[in-house]
């Protein structure tokens, strides 16, 4: 049955889909990789084609996900609270949530973790963790943010991925995989890795 990882957090503007399309490109040389877009505008669905090597699939798949015939799915959500959110965090191994490191994007992931909260009292194997997303370079606020987000009780992930103009263009560049940005490789490469961390972690 496929492992199951889900990018979530109500608000727009976090880097969930240009993250959720760099772990799919990250994964896809180990394991048959899906990438699921439920969001309703399609963002990821409507640039399949420049993705060839990927199978992109569209929100009408979303009620069949745990039928998908794949070792991974990687599922982008929508900018704000679907009320299919609950159901899909319950078919979730791991939920990854990216926040810019500014207390209102901190502040604004609560209603994220309460479902999350919600689906692992009914699902106890559900890993989720916090990634702190599109850093600006020397930013005093980031270690107070951190430290906000410690206080949550969802975990926060040793990853930062910082704001680079290679990351924010990498889906339309064909991944960050592909691009000449040493740096941002590694922070995406070290974010994949300690997702995979959490979710053997599950069962171990």
């Amino acid at each position: 049955m496929a492992k199951i990882i889900t990018v979530a957090h109500q608000k727009g503007g976090v880097g969930k889909s240009t993250l959720a399309i760099n772990l799919a490109l990250c994964f896809q040389d180990q394991l048959s990789v899906a990438l699921v877009d439920t969001d309703l505008q399609g963002s990821l669905y409507h640039i399949r084609e420049d993705f060839p090597e990927l199978a992109v699939i569209g929100a009408d798949k979303v009620t069949d996900i745990k039928k998908l015939d794949y070792d991974l799915i990687i599922v982008d959500t929508p900018p704000y609270l679907s009320n299919k959110l609950p159901e899909l965090f319950q078919h979730s191994d791991f939920i990854l949530v990216p926040t810019k490191a500014g207390f209102f994007d901190v502040m604004a992931i609560r209603s994220t973790l309460a479902l999350i909260k919600e689906a692992q009292a009914k699902a106890p194997y559900l890993k989720a963790g916090i990634v702190l997303n599109m850093v600006k370079p020397r930013s005093g606020l980031t270690q107070d943010v951190a430290d906000l987000i410690r206080s949550m009780d969802t975990p926060l992930l040793k990853t930062k991925v910082h704001d680079r103009v290679s990351i924010a263009r990498s889906s339309i560049t064909g991944g960050i995989l592909k691009g000449v940005d040493k740096k941002a490789k590694e922070e995406i490469m070290e974010l994949t890795e300690e997702v995979v961390e959490h979710i053997s972690a599950e069962v171990a």
